[in-house]
């Protein structure tokens, strides 16, 4: 017998031995696998039975309709992102004087930090932003504003700022026409 006989014949065995058990209302029901006698009928339900049962159903319709959570007229969005914890603001600061010492790569580390304790935060991200084009590392740096300006709401002061920050990364980067157009945004605001 070939290696596919085989398996087929023992998937053929298990299938018949599970066979062998079945389940039934009234809980689980052993019927033998070819035997002599043949497997009892079904209990037949009444039409009565029938009735109860849609009339009970009937009755959990009338039942009054759970309470429906109140929905705000409010937007889905934040309005902005979330304020700074004393220590989120203390490693921003931190990391500012880093910058200005030349330390990019401490910023960094710090304003990353910074980024974990208060990751909604729009500020804390154009800070890391700032750091990353510091650093000469401008693709990081472009993606860190946009998060900051999908997290800046409606704060128009914190999204103009994020709108010249990444047209100041474009234009390093030499995307011009990206550079303008998040000009434009700003001078919109």
């Amino acid at each position: 017998m070939s290696r596919q006989g085989v398996l087929h014949a023992g998937m053929l065995v298990a299938l018949l031995s599970l066979a062998g058990c079945a389940a039934g209302p009234g809980g689980p029901v052993y019927v033998p696998v070819g035997g002599a006698e043949p497997a009892p009928e079904p209990p037949q339900t009444a039409e009565k039975e029938e009735v109860q049962v849609w009339r009970k159903s009937e009755q959990t319709v009338d039942r009054e309709p759970a309470p429906q959570p109140q929905r705000s007229n409010k937007p889905s969005y934040r309005e902005a992102g979330d304020e700074l914890s004393p220590a989120a603001l203390g490693l921003v600061r931190e990391a500012d004087g880093l910058l200005k010492s030349g330390d990019t790569q401490g910023a960094i580390v710090r304003l990353e930090r910074a980024q974990r304790i208060a990751p909604r935060s729009a500020e804390v991200y154009f800070k890391l932003s700032e750091a990353y084009v510091a650093a000469n590392k401008l693709g990081p740096a472009e993606q860190f504003t946009l998060k900051g300006l999908s997290l800046a709401g409606s704060d128009a002061r914190m999204q103009r700022a994020g709108w010249l920050l990444l047209a100041d990364i474009r234009r390093a980067r030499g995307n011009v026409a990206g550079a303008n157009q998040a000009e434009q945004r700003a001078s919109a605001l």
